[in-house]
């Protein structure tokens, strides 16, 4: 049986991987979570792992009681994870949210075998610093967002040089038929609210704010190679069509499928086969019409913001996710409006860019790490109205 590991697991994308990892034939070695330790102690008796740890140290005892006479080891805290992600595993889940994920996701590489990336961050801040480890310990990076999983799918059997461009489709989020004038007052809940998908709160607000496609025009970068003229989105209401491909002959190849994780988180773990996956088919005479518009740039600045950075390159990625999960954090707390979280993380980008804390040909995990801690700190300051951060 293979060894797997799940980072996340109580998560929406961690949830549909149990779902497949519990219909099939593995060993399961860790699952990790956040605060819902109820949820992370039966999915580790059910699917009978080795070991379980949540992020919180304070929720120790009772994971240990929620476990007790299981035979599953429990764990809390940051080096647990760690250690948790020091366990061989064949094929391990990466879907911790934020820039938390990218230690295990580097640890997990040791291993030499396949990390299925969900965590985006891990890509956005330090892009050439996993794929490289990953290719000196031999191991496989593929992408689990359903989007790069559609171009990863798209370029199978392709040469990657006859790629004219990459089109990654967004679905506009919960916010995408708010008057402009209204979103300036657009509340956490009405942002937290997706049309398509069943996700948690801080991604579906980033979707509404279209912040988490930035973050994957970024990571369409890094993963592909491609230069960023050659990338772009488009709004598709229906998410039905994940991403397209034009090639140099004038032919465009598009990945549909239903707006289910399990698509794309399916195709990773099967990988290189393609095997039976509950999930709906789609009837074309059903859906009836597929629609796309440009997105526009007055309602999703977050989108050019992106563009900055793909240019600029570096430490510049680290940067912005930092700021990024700042200004998220401070409109869920109801300290920030919906409209002045992308201004907050050009202003942070612009001022670190001004010291010089982008720069630097090379990337170690150390200068990721700072990079985000100076970010955060800037933002908050920036945010909090200090002028000199």
């Amino acid at each position: 049986m293979r060894r797997v590991s799940v980072f996340g697991s109580t998560g929406s994308i961690g949830q549909s991987t149990l779902d497949l990892i519990g219909r099939g034939d593995f060993d399961v070695v860790a699952l990790t979570g956040g605060a819902n330790v109820t949820q992370l102690a039966a999915d580790a008796i059910r699917l009978r792992a080795e070991v379980a740890v949540t992020a919180f140290d304070d929720r120790l005892e009772e994971l240990r009681d929620a476990l007790a006479g299981s035979g599953v080891e429990a764990a809390a805290g940051t080096a647990a994870l760690e250690e948790a992600a020091d366990r061989a595993a064949d094929w391990t889940m990466s879907a911790i949210v934020g820039a938390a994920g990218l230690i295990p996701s580097l640890r997990a590489l040791r291993h030499g075998g396949t990390l299925a990336l969900a965590n985006k961050e891990s890509l956005v801040c330090a892009g050439p610093l996993l794929l490289s480890e990953a290719a000196r310990r031999g191991a496989t990076v593929l992408p689990v967002d359903s989007e790069h999983s559609a171009v990863f799918q798209a370029l199978v059997g392709e040469d990657v040089a006859a790629v004219e461009k990459v089109v990654i489709t967004a679905s506009g989020g919960g916010l995408r038929d708010l008057p402009l004038e209204s979103l300036r007052n657009a509340t956490p809940e009405q942002a937290g609210m997706h049309p398509n998908w069943d996700m948690g709160q801080r991604i579906t607000i980033d979707s509404a704010s279209m912040f988490n496609k930035a973050m994957e025009l970024i990571e369409t970068k890094e993963f592909f190679g491609l230069p960023p003229a050659k990338i772009d989105t488009i709004i598709h209401p229906q998410s039905l069509i994940h991403a397209l491909v034009q090639f140099a002959d004038g032919a465009m190849m598009a990945h549909l499928g239903a707006a289910d994780m399990r698509h794309a988180i399916g195709y990773a773990l099967n990988w290189p086969d393609r095997r039976h996956l509950p999930v709906e088919r789609l009837d074309l005479a059903q859906v009836a019409r597929l629609e796309f518009h440009a997105p526009d740039p007055a309602r999703y600045p977050a989108l050019a913001i992106a563009r900055g950075v793909m240019d600029r390159g570096g430490l510049s990625g680290a940067a912005f996710n930092a700021a990024k999960e700042v200004a998220l954090d401070l409109f869920i707390a109801r300290q920030m409006r919906f409209t002045d979280m992308a201004p907050l993380v050009e202003r942070v980008l612009e001022r670190l860019e001004a010291r010089g804390c982008l720069e630097g040909d090379t990337m170690t995990l150390d200068m990721v790490l700072e990079t985000d801690r100076i970010a955060r700190e800037t933002a908050t300051a920036v945010a909090s109205g200090d002028h000199a951060a």
